[in-house]
């Protein structure tokens, strides 16, 4: 079983913020029905792709789909006469969230900066050359826009009957080394275009393994396509 881990979203209210800054909604009048529709589309979708996906993400999914419920059954009334909003509990779990991620963020990026005038020395880790950020690699791609294209290069390729069992005759490193050879000759090639090549739904997935661990290490990058669910694929020595 090939497993991945993915950094974008640290937990979920992580994915909710996202979703809420994404669609530029109001984080005090979060519409239940959209985010709970969004936020099982990406779990299912994480299951698809075989990844291991934490129960505070289904604890998450449970809680949402408890407010939906709350939202279409008659207010409750607290001891002011005043009507309970379902979504307090959830609006302030993500404001506390929120408040320490962007500090989180502006630590780090403290930290990021002043490393490049203070060196630890005689400490490997500590390199002189600045690393390829990870983010810099996935330019104006999400996590979401992945699998959104993934799922769709799945969608074009039918499912194999489940009664057949064959031994998986392709591995991540061959696909790998797949992908370093398209892109030798090439700027950068196409997501879609290149799942056309692939023969089976296994080989779309190991392939797509392989794109995200070709990423992690910096020997690719992703930039947006004007075609929907589609993005390129360009190496970073080919710019």
């Amino acid at each position: 079983m090939y497993k991945i881990r993915l950094h974008e979203f640290e937990g979920p209210l992580d994915l909710l913020l996202f979703f809420l800054k994404r669609d530029e909604l109001d984080i005090y009048d979060i519409p239940i029905s959209k985010i709970t529709k969004e936020f099982m589309t990406y779990l299912h979708l994480l299951e698809q792709l075989d990844l291991e996906v934490a129960g505070d993400f289904i604890l998450m999914a449970a809680t949402l789909m408890q407010i939906k419920v709350k939202m279409l059954l008659p207010k409750d009334i607290d001891e002011k006469g005043e009507e309970i909003d379902p979504r307090a509990d959830l609006v302030k779990a993500l404001l506390e969230y929120k408040r320490y991620k962007e500090m989180s963020e502006e630590m780090s990026f403290m930290e990021s900066n002043m490393r490049k005038f203070n060196y630890r020395g005689n400490y490997e880790e500590d390199s002189k050359q600045a690393p390829n950020d990870f983010e810099t690699l996935l330019k104006n791609i999400t996590i979401y826009d992945l699998i959104k294209a993934f799922k769709k290069a799945l969608m074009d390729r039918p499912a194999e009957p489940i009664h057949h069992i064959k031994k998986w005759n392709v591995s991540i490193d061959e696909q790998m080394n797949y992908l370093a050879a398209k892109l030798k000759d090439k700027n950068s090639v196409s997501f879609l275009d290149l799942m056309l090549e692939m023969r089976d739904r296994v080989r779309i997935v190991v392939t797509f393994i392989a794109m995200l661990e070709m990423v992690k290490s910096g020997t690719i990058g992703l930039r947006e396509s004007v075609t929907l669910n589609d993005f390129f694929i360009y190496g970073i020595n080919n710019g």
